[in-house]
């Protein structure tokens, strides 16, 4: 696809005004998504407890990432055919209607349907977005935007649960949606004249279907996975064959032996998933148990999540200022390490019932593996492609990110409802799978050297 840049490259700074409005719509778009992915944490136990949901506590976290994974590979092969204007209107219209459909939700039951439409379009919005870094600015500012991003995501963190629970005592949760609405809107009209200059004058590589096929497959399998896994009887035994049906799905969007962990890159995206799935399982609950074991208010226990944040990038810092010195291979060891630490650490602490204090701790500490491991999956990632392969690579570690979280965090929700049913500690079952899943992710990254 030729595209016709919509600013002459002269002006070599994000803040110009060739690119003043698109860098900071763009940066707004980013700072939005990750404000609504780190605010439902904090009100999400407000919601389920009002909407008497609790049953669906994990699947409204997993809904989104399932299908973000649709949105993901939707928008890639869209963009690459038609540009990325239609697919990033496409994907803020998806994006807002589930927000609205939160926001208006009367039960659980709703509430995941708009969690699910908010992560198609979320999926969708972030490839977009990428897609228009190429094609908008100059090669020399990429990195500088792609550092904004990063920003974007982590200063959310900071603020994001203490607004969250504060919008929530003040004037109800439901405008934890519905207020973010209008503050996209606005983000998108500062992007529309980049799009408006885009020229899309030949039909790019067609991304096969059977890609968006599999991806579907893996978000159905998701839902599945925890809403028969929460039931009981003989229709409970089914989650074996849907948890069974996502790792297909995951396989067949990803590298060959990314299951088996086979030795280099099919190792490195595993880790990747495994990653997410072990901290993103911890991200679930902290919350939920610090309100529900220690009494902690949303605001109070919503701290650590900044926390998490700020440790997480003060990893992401060390391991950037260690690039000479520490392979990739030892980085995402130990940082897999820290992060199963931190899990374990959290799990023992809902067990013994040690100050609150101590427990965010645990989770603070999973933060800063995730700092040190994650980004060198990245790097891993890129030098183990070629430019034959570059692209499908990169796809599929997002892939695996999402889609790992996902599953782990719907089988977490499973053995919260077994749990539950059988009158033993739930907080405890489901973080054990968090715990399980750390393990395999350790085992996975001692086999990401070539």
């Amino acid at each position: 696809m030729t595209m016709t840049p919509v600013h002459d490259a002269a002006d070599q700074r994000l803040l110009s005004p060739a690119y003043a409005a698109t860098t900071v719509g763009m940066f707004a778009l980013c700072a939005f998504v990750a404000f609504e992915a780190t605010a439902v944490v904090t009100v999400m136990p407000t919601i389920a407890d009002e909407l008497d949901g609790v049953r669906l506590f994990a699947l409204s976290f997993a809904a989104p990432l399932a299908s973000g994974v649709v949105g993901m590979v939707a928008a890639g092969g869209w963009s690459d055919r038609r540009g990325p204007t239609i697919p990033l209107v496409a994907a803020l219209v998806l994006f807002a209607t589930g927000l609205v459909v939160c926001g208006l939700a009367p039960s659980m039951e709703m509430l995941v349907a708009g969690r699910f439409v908010q992560g198609l379009g979320g999926g969708a919005l972030t490839v977009c977005l990428y897609v228009l870094v190429g094609l908008v600015f100059p090669e020399v500012l990429r990195p500088a935007v792609f550092t904004s991003f990063a920003a974007a995501w982590i200063l959310p963190t900071l603020f994001g649960p203490a607004l969250a629970a504060w919008v929530a005592h003040t004037v109800g949760w439901r405008w934890v949606f519905l207020g973010v609405v209008a503050m996209v809107g606005a983000a998108a009209a500062l992007v529309s004249p980049a799009l408006r200059g885009l020229d899309a004058r030949a039909t790019g590589t067609r991304t096969p279907r059977s890609r968006l096929v599999w991806a579907v497959v893996g978000a159905g399998a998701v839902l599945a996975l925890d809403l028969l896994g929460s039931q009981e009887g003989a229709i409970a035994a089914l989650t074996v064959a849907a948890a069974g049906l996502a790792l297909v799905a995951l396989a067949r969007l990803s590298p060959r032996g990314v299951l088996a962990l086979r030795q280099g890159l099919p190792a490195v995206i595993a880790t990747r998933g495994l990653l997410a799935g072990t901290f993103f399982c911890g991200e679930t609950y902290i919350i939920f148990v610090l309100m529900e074991r220690w009494g902690l208010s949303a605001g109070l226990a919503g701290l650590a999540l900044t926390g998490v944040g700020l440790s997480w990038n003060a990893g992401s810092w060390a391991q950037s200022r260690l690039a000479r010195t520490l392979g990739d291979t030892t980085a995402m060891v130990g940082g897999s390490a820290v992060v199963l630490l931190g899990i374990v650490g959290l799990t023992a602490a809902v067990i013994t019932h040690v100050p609150a204090a101590l427990a965010v701790t645990t989770y603070v500490v999973a933060g800063a593996g995730m700092g040190l491991a994650y980004p060198r999956t990245s790097v891993a990632t890129l030098a183990e492609s070629t430019d034959a392969d570059r692209g499908f690579n990169s796809a599929a570690l997002s892939i695996a990110d999402s889609l790992g979280a996902a599953l782990t965090i719907a089988a977490s929700g499973v053995a919260f409802a077994v749990a539950t049913r059988a009158d033993a500690d739930p907080f405890v079952a489901a973080l054990t799978v968090g715990c399980v899943t750390g393990l395999m992710a350790v085992a996975a990254s001692g086999r990401t050297r070539r």
